[in-house]
């Protein structure tokens, strides 16, 4: 089934005049962006749904590390989308992390080689199992049964090489963090103070003092 163009989230960097319809993702359609309009619009690695089919089939396209095969696959904040040539074009992969400009519409980030085995997400919630294991679950879906001393709201560096997790970065004061929901959504700064009781935090984002709500924010580092 189809998304109509004047119903997609305004957060994809979509020209809002064109075809009537346009790709649904197959999952969390307002928190990411399809591969298709990654390839297509953003990248301008395909001309055309038909040349994007070819590259992931091809395995050209890998979403954190991983070769994806239907172009309705939504990659979220901070994923990683990797471009592989082909051989006999002698060019090196690209690699690029989705993020989100000041116009709170997904942007990508080119990245290194070495950081492209990386992403961070958030802690949303904890859940204790049996024999005092816990259950870890982040904000792309991922969970991990960890004795890792991480609270909610706390983010984990993820390596994408053997999918575990690096390290646990506490929400702290001093920390960078970068604003994924409200009207301030693409501010990125370093936290100054925290509120748990009011659950926000203020943010010094370029010497602009902003309060923004702990759940509309992700610490980096």
């Amino acid at each position: 089934m189809h998304l109509k163009r004047e119903a997609s989230p305004k957060s994809w960097p979509i020209e809002r005049k064109g075809t009537k319809y346009l790709v649904r993702p197959n999952y969390n359609t307002e928190k990411g962006v399809p591969i298709l309009i990654i390839l297509r619009d953003m990248l301008k690695f395909a001309d055309n749904r038909t040349e994007a089919k070819k590259a992931l089939h091809a395995k050209q396209v890998l979403l954190n590390k991983k070769a994806i095969f239907d172009d309705r696959e939504n990659a979220l904040l901070f994923d990683v989308i990797t471009l592989i040539p082909k051989k006999e074009s002698n060019l090196p992969e690209r690699n690029y992390r989705i993020t989100m400009n000041k116009n709170k519409k997904f942007d990508l980030e080119e990245i290194s080689s070495e950081d492209s085995w990386h992403k961070t997400a958030k802690v949303i919630n904890k859940k204790s199992l049996k024999k005092k294991r816990v259950q870890i679950n982040l904000s792309d879906g991922r969970n991990f049964i960890s004795d890792m001393k991480c609270n909610v709201n706390d983010s984990m560096r993820i390596n994408l090489k053997d999918r575990k997790i690096e390290k646990c970065i506490p929400l702290k004061e001093n920390s960078d963090a970068f604003v994924f929901a409200g009207k301030h959504a693409g501010e990125s700064g370093v936290i100054e103070q925290i509120d748990k009781g009011m659950n926000r935090v203020r943010l010094n984002s370029g010497g602009n003092q902003i309060n923004i709500l702990i759940k509309q924010l992700m610490v980096l580092k």
